[in-house]
């Protein structure tokens, strides 16, 4: 396994305290990273998720 900042490879987890990570300080810079919002995880918009019915169902509720 290679280390996710600078490619390096990776001690199992026994043997590196910073795994997955090859050292703290690259455990350290992908910390800041995403403190500074270089990394986001992508959401969808809520209301169009929960407004779309499944397939075959009818917008009355009274059946």
């Amino acid at each position: 396994m290679n280390c996710p900042t600078c490619q390096k490879p990776v001690s199992s987890r026994a043997l590196n305290p910073a795994y997955p990570f090859c050292s703290p300080r690259c455990r350290a810079l992908d910390l800041g990273r995403w403190l500074g919002e270089e990394y986001r995880v992508p959401v969808g918009p809520a209301d169009e998720q929960e407004d779309e019915l499944p397939p075959g169902a009818s917008e009355d509720a009274d059946g």
